[in-house]
């Protein structure tokens, strides 16, 4: 809503200007001061480690959440949004990382939700809407991509992220924000959205574009705002700023190499796969020494995922079989592999791993019943030891350990995961995407925990789709295609170039 007080937009002003905005939530400040600008036609790209207060900024903008401070305004009149509708009627949308659509209703349907018309008063004018959907779709080049009919929630990652953009568009978006919105998506994908984004650039929509990938901003981004700890640290064009000078806004502190350099000679065979094989692998075979970070590179779809889940248990195998320090395992289950000494921290950590609804102390110690209970009986005081433990340890930002994890950061989130793994002390530890999403100072934290569990004894298998994460981390890099290892790298002979040429055969 707008403030009556302001009936004329001062000459010059920005489309979007948010004036020292502060948001508090108990006894955390999550935003303090923030004062940032968004012009019309610009892309700015809003930058900063997971917990800096991105989201919370942008819930503001989108009336979700109230200031405690601050204001909102739009081309130079305070706006007061009590309510998203209202932010959504002033021309204002925010997309957040799970697009929010109706899984049952069709494309069209989701779309146009709100401003369905009917036809003789009573049935829905199909035809009207099948024009009206045919015309966005066509206004990207999407008329032969995407069904108006097909139920939205049969769409991918990327023509979900799609929809709700033109769904912003038919309303008459002027400000839009996207948070992480490739983070799902493959780099086809990313480009036809990186497209959609310059498209409406051009147009004269002002965007706001949250992304952790370097890359991605130096594609997209007029000007870079950085975040840190609540605070604006800058505002600057995205020419001023090279990659470091980002992240070491972001952190607070030069970044200067996020692996560690000292590489060690690897100990016994922890790990032995041999000839793995179900209905998406084909002879998997690979080992993995004690104090040995292993890459499990390839494409979406090579069975890299597959593997995990065949290794600890969570997949049935048509041949093949898993061996621990020389001992043949039966895997009928996950408990087994856990019972076996391996852990794994699944790509979907929402999903798969976490408890959203239970504290940060009941997802560290779920995996540790032994230590937390004596004759059937909770010992509360054992299971705050381990989780403090591990919060410490993890340096997990959160009030307490007994506050709820969906409240947590994408990237705290992640540490409890790993947090719960380390209570348990497995001699294997397998990463799925252990960095995705999640921003550079938490990345250069889990990149030295892992350089200090293999130090340690402890084997690492990480698979992961960002190329220099691979071959800054990994010993070696096991090569997928097509549900096979199509080759076993060792550090020196890895180069992007010859990974990318391997991941790409059909038929190794």
């Amino acid at each position: 809503m707008s403030d009556p007080a302001d009936l004329a937009a001062p000459a010059g002003a920005p489309l979007l200007a948010l004036r020292n905005i502060a948001k508090r939530f108990g006894v955390v400040q999550a935003l303090s001061g923030v004062t940032l600008e968004l012009r019309a036609g610009e892309v700015l790209a809003l930058v900063g480690e997971n917990g800096a207060g991105k989201s919370t900024l942008m819930r503001i903008l989108e009336g979700a959440h109230q200031p405690d401070e601050g204001e909102v305004l739009i081309d130079g009149r305070r706006h007061a949004f009590r309510s998203p509708s209202h932010a959504h009627a002033a021309g204002v949308r925010v997309i957040h990382q799970e697009p929010d659509i109706a899984p049952d209703l069709s494309v069209a349907e989701n779309m146009f939700i709100g401003d369905l018309r009917p036809a003789a008063g009573i049935f829905l004018d199909r035809r009207d809407l099948l024009r009206r959907t045919h015309a966005l779709l066509k206004r990207f080049r999407l008329e032969h991509v995407i069904s108006p009919w097909a139920p939205a929630g049969t769409l991918g990652a990327a023509h979900r992220q799609i929809l709700e953009i033109m769904r912003a568009l038919r309303s008459g978006v002027r400000i839009l924000s996207l948070d992480e919105p490739t983070s799902s998506l493959t780099e086809e994908e990313s480009q036809r959205l990186f497209a959609i984004v310059r498209q409406m650039r051009a147009e004269g929509v002002g965007i706001i574009y949250i992304s952790h990938r370097m890359h991605e901003v130096r594609a997209l981004a007029d000007s870079i705002a950085v975040l840190r700890d609540g605070h604006l640290v800058a505002q600057r064009p995205a020419g001023e700023l090279d990659d470091a000078a980002v992240l070491q806004l972001m952190v607070g502190r030069p970044i200067t190499n996020l692996f560690q350099g000292a590489r060690r000679a690897p100990g016994e065979v922890l790990l032995d796969v041999r000839g793995l094989c179900n209905t998406r692998l084909r002879d998997v075979s690979f080992t993995l020494r004690a104090g040995e970070v292993v890459g499990l590179g390839g494409l979406v779809g090579a069975g890299r995922t597959e593997v995990a889940r065949a290794v600890f248990g969570a997949d049935r195998l048509s041949a093949g079989e898993v061996r621990m320090a020389g001992r043949r395992l039966v895997l009928r289950s996950p408990a087994d592999a856990i019972a076996a000494g391996i852990g794994l921290a699944p790509e979907d950590r929402k999903g798969q791993a976490l408890l959203l609804l239970a504290s940060v102390q009941d997802n560290i110690v779920l995996s540790v019943p032994q230590l937390i209970s004596r004759l059937g009986l909770l010992r509360g005081g054992a299971a705050r030891d381990i989780a403090q433990q591990q919060v410490r340890r993890l340096r997990i930002r959160t009030p307490g350990i007994a506050q709820i994890v969906s409240k947590l950061s994408g990237g705290n989130q992640q540490k409890v995961v790993l947090g719960r793994w380390l209570a348990r002390q497995p001699r294997v530890l397998i990463l799925d995407e252990p960095t995705r999403g999640i921003d550079v100072g938490a990345k250069a934290e889990i990149y030295r925990l892992i350089g200090d569990l293999v130090a340690q004894g402890m084997g690492v298998l990480v698979i992961s789709s960002e190329m220099p994460e691979l071959l800054g981390l990994c010993d070696r890099i096991l090569v997928m295609a097509a549900g096979r290892i199509v080759a076993d790298l060792d550090r020196a002979s890895a180069n992007e170039q010859r990974i990318l040429d391997l991941a790409m055969q059909e038929q190794p």
